[in-house]
């Protein structure tokens, strides 16, 4: 009888504990602290170098974060087809417990998908475009609309044409695009799309 608690015992542990190793096996990996080797994607240029918020996309491909030198641009990387699709996390900075929008902090970050977006403020991101502004705290992103214009959406909520400039044809959102499981950067129905231009997105592709 005690052969068998004990057999039951130890087959529960396993158990839990493979349970326990595939959660922390399917577990996004957390965000990397940003320094002066974080280079942008699309701008080429010290993203530390910048004003505004960042954003990093960890890939399973890679060891390296992939950076950028605005949340905007973090975005619209999950949308453009001929990127990476093996995305693990995305993150940006928190501005809600930014120091100030010059230095928005290089290990203070949240997922973009449980963040609030301030879209079409006149604060200019990165290299002097529209920004997505992100904030783990909601009533953070409302005082800064309120404060500085825009509207506050979510992750998924938004539109694919702010992210990629106003082409036209580009309508929706975010979650429309990708799905809500593959808002990473699912591969969409506009395979022939270019990245967007300097001039819709402020930076230099």
């Amino acid at each position: 009888m005690r052969k068998i608690a004990l057999f039951a015992a130890l087959a529960g542990g396993l158990l839990l504990s493979g349970c326990t190793e595939q959660k922390m096996a399917e577990a996004p990996p957390p965000p990397q602290e940003m320094t002066g080797s974080a280079i942008g994607r699309y701008c080429g240029m010290n993203v530390m170098e910048h004003p505004g918020p960042k954003g990093q996309i960890i890939l399973a491909s890679q060891k390296e974060a992939v950076w950028f030198s605005s949340a905007r641009d973090a975005i619209s990387f999950t949308l453009l087809p001929e990127e990476p699709k093996d995305i693990r996390a995305i993150y940006v900075s928190d501005m809600a417990k930014a120091p100030n929008w010059d230095e928005p902090g290089v290990t203070n970050w949240v997922d973009a998908r449980q963040a609030s977006f301030v879209i079409g403020s006149r604060m200019q991101g990165g290299m002097g475009g529209e920004e997505a502004v992100p904030f783990s705290d909601k009533a953070a992103a409302d005082k800064f609309a309120a404060e500085n214009g825009g509207h506050v959406v979510a992750f998924a909520d938004v539109p694919k044409d702010y992210v990629l400039g106003g082409t036209a044809g580009l309508t929706g959102s975010v979650e429309q695009e990708s799905g809500t499981d593959e808002a990473l950067g699912g591969h969409g129905d506009h395979a022939d799309r270019a990245a967007p231009s300097a001039s819709q997105t402020g930076h230099v592709h």
